[in-house]
């Protein structure tokens, strides 16, 4: 590993020296024009961008006209960095694909709204599989770049590992988000389906598509996470305690789903997977293993299902105008989604309410607050035609349930690994809160 690509920088940290005006917006952008110089032509998390020193010189000097009290801006003259499926006022979006960017145009995704009027610059688009599908980008893993960084959030995913900047923002259909996370050996978080607005993004699958971010630590996503989601409770926060017996709500009780799922993760994945339930375990934590998905198969057909419908459904247009234009891999999913008759889709809708209520009642009955899984199959593969298996996210993306994805140590190789943990719906607030927990426990290891 070439340790000067790998350099995550806090986001908290930064955030509060920008607000404090040290260094001011104008130097902060030379220096941060100037690590993305050096550092992407080696990783390619960025879509290149002629003139984009001048451009964010540009967006500097409007935020300090605009909020001239750094103070009320708490992402103040932050970079951020934006996969590209979602649009950008000044940017064209070209979602990883050869289609002209004028087809793809629409309005700002809301997230960028709320990212700017936070008072983050945007540091540019981040490169995507195609269409947000399983065409890889040109990215690279900061940590061992001739491995894949996962996908299809992969640009967003190394461009906070390799410190390029300190939050960036993906989106996750089946496992975007918490896969390169965990690939790249930072946090990635997919809160519950429909808790960020999707408006602004080029669609996958409507019914799963999620927007989703990245920073080097949980203290990251606990600063930006209020600004971008709906409806944020902020009277639930993490608990202070400080070993593994003093929580003032009860420590969580933990969930480990056994069987075939489970069974999905390779033995990389699974023997870390076992150290860190047992590092879990030995700091006082309850782990309870459930057989929470038996009949798992049968949910990643119908998640598929619905998958493929939907992309064919939304790139329908597209597809017949400019179909030469795409990849072998993303054609061939929308070919398959022709195929799917509209009522299995709908059954398949219908399987997830269900599911999603299976899921809800086994927990509650089980008394437990936080299911934990291994964040992908194993560590990122070799080689850049593929971005990995999504499989370890999938039956928690097809509920539509928050899922966050911790760094959990590192292979023999070096290569990172992630530990997967999944809330409840719509309980983002303490999904976070509760995984401070673990991420301490787990520092400790």
């Amino acid at each position: 590993m070439d340790k000067s690509l790998v350099r995550p920088r806090s986001l908290v940290r930064e955030a509060a020296s920008l607000r404090a005006g040290v260094p001011t917006p104008a130097v902060h952008v030379d220096r941060l024009c100037a690590r993305i110089e050096q550092v992407d032509p080696l990783i390619h998390a960025f879509v290149p961008e002629p003139g984009r020193a001048d451009r964010l010189q540009a967006e500097a000097r409007a935020l300090a006209a605009r909020r001239p009290d750094p103070a009320q801006a708490p992402l103040y003259g932050v970079a951020v960095g934006i996969k590209d499926i979602l649009h950008v006022d000044g940017l064209p979006t070209h979602a990883g694909s050869l289609l002209p960017p004028g087809v793809l145009a629409g309005p700002q995704a809301t997230v960028v709204d709320r990212l700017r009027a936070a008072g983050a610059l945007v540091a540019g688009k981040t490169v995507t599989a195609e269409f947000a599908g399983s065409a890889p980008g040109r990215t690279r893993n900061p940590h061992r770049p001739e491995h894949t960084p996962g996908g299809s959030s992969s640009g967003s995913a190394a461009a906070v590992a390799a410190g390029l900047v300190p939050l960036a923002i993906g989106t996750q259909t089946i496992g975007s988000v918490v896969r390169p996370a965990a690939y790249c050996g930072v946090v990635g978080f997919r809160p519950t389906f429909g808790r960020i607005p999707t408006a602004g993004v080029v669609p996958n699958a409507p019914s799963f598509d999620t927007v989703g971010l990245f920073t080097a630590d949980l203290a990251g996503v606990a600063l930006a996470a209020p600004l971008l989601c709906d409806d944020w409770d902020h009277a639930v926060g993490p608990d202070d305690g400080e070993n593994g017996g003093a929580w003032s709500d009860g420590a969580p009780v933990l969930g480990v789903p056994v069987g075939p799922y489970l069974d999905r993760a390779g033995p990389e994945a699974r023997q870390a997977f076992d150290r860190q339930l047992a590092l879990l375990a030995a700091r006082g934590l309850t782990v309870r293993r459930l057989d929470l998905l038996p009949d798992f198969d049968e949910w990643e057909r119908q998640a598929q299902t619905v998958n493929r419908f939907e992309m064919a459904a939304s790139h329908k247009d597209w597809f017949a105008r400019f179909g030469d234009l795409y990849r072998p891999e993303t054609a061939a999913s929308i070919r398959h989604g022709r195929t799917v008759d509209p009522a299995d889709r709908a059954a398949a809708l219908r399987a997830r309410t269900a599911f999603r209520e299976r899921l809800a009642e086994r927990r509650q009955r089980a008394g437990v607050d936080l299911l934990l899984a291994p964040s992908a199959t194993g560590p990122a593969p070799l080689g850049l035609d593929s971005t990995g298996s999504a499989v370890m996210s999938l039956p928690w993306s097809f509920a539509g349930l928050p899922a966050l994805s911790l760094p959990a140590g590192v292979t023999a190789a070096g290569l990172p690994l992630g530990l997967q943990v999944v809330g409840e719906a719509g309980a983002d607030e303490r999904l976070l809160a509760l995984a401070a927990v673990l991420e301490r426990v787990l520092d400790g290891g």
